[in-house]
């Protein structure tokens, strides 16, 4: 009864310094469908689990092209990382309207995290019940970065959110010192093996139920397709990270 009292706006703040709309929103993230992302010296890649409510209905998307050289996974409320994945479209395009280059991709991940701390500032909307994974290419080379309802933005070399996230973070924390020289064919298999240590059934990975994405030098951001997955999963149980021979 006493959090009825400050959870009806997001800038109430309740006696143990906590926005509980923002709690909530981060909640979200948590219960959504894991989302990992890796990135070496020359590209960045994303993989995702994606679910359907019953096998009459299409597997939900999680990954989404903003311009040609960004692209984001979702954890949380589709509708949410809808929103925000127009206003960055838009972004994009008033910039390469007015400037004729790509967007700065860490100027637009600064604008979104604003976006979204703002929310934390004003009395108005509540915050955006989404966490994003967000790879791309500009001049210094790959990127990856992680935003959270809260506004807070971070750099990665190798992250994961969502359900289970901590099993996947682990995988990534005990290999990631390996990836700036990996290969990219490696590097994504990496991202499928780290989605598959948090999956408890191992029928709910195939190549429809997860989605890979991949961004780099001189390669534009793309989904990859079913049957590329296929590929991928097909080579995973002969993976093994520490065999793997790192050119020096």
């Amino acid at each position: 009864m006493l959090n009825n009292l400050y959870d009806t706006d997001c800038v109430t703040w309740n006696p143990k310094g906590k926005l509980l709309q923002v709690d909530y929103a981060m909640e979200a993230v948590k219960q959504g469908s894991i989302c990992v992302g890796a990135r070496n010296r020359t590209h960045a890649v994303l993989c995702t689990l994606k679910k359907s409510k019953s096998e009459l209905a299409s597997f939900q998307e999680k990954i989404f092209k903003v311009d040609d050289h960004i692209g984001m996974a979702i954890s949380g409320l589709t509708a949410d990382a809808r929103v925000i994945c127009k206003y960055m479209r838009n972004e994009c395009l008033n910039h390469k309207y007015v400037y004729d280059s790509p967007h700065p991709f860490g100027r637009l991940l600064n604008k979104v995290a604003e976006k979204s701390q703002v929310k934390t500032q004003r009395q108005s909307k509540r915050p955006y019940g989404v966490g994003l994974l967000v790879i791309g290419n500009d001049q210094d080379g790959p990127h990856l970065y992680e935003t959270s309802p809260s506004g807070d933005l971070n750099e990665y070399f190798a992250y994961s959110i969502g359900a289970r996230s901590q099993s996947a973070r682990t995988y990534l924390e005990n290999n990631f010192e390996r990836f700036p020289q990996t290969s990219l064919e490696n590097l994504i298999l990496h991202a499928v093996k780290a989605v598959s240590t948090s999956i408890q059934d191992e029928a709910e990975l195939n190549s429809k139920s997860i989605e890979v994405a991949v961004v780099g030098v001189d390669h534009p951001f793309t989904i990859l397709s079913p049957q590329e997955n296929q590929a991928y999963l097909t080579r995973l149980p002969q993976f093994k990270p520490e065999e793997e021979i790192i050119p020096e």
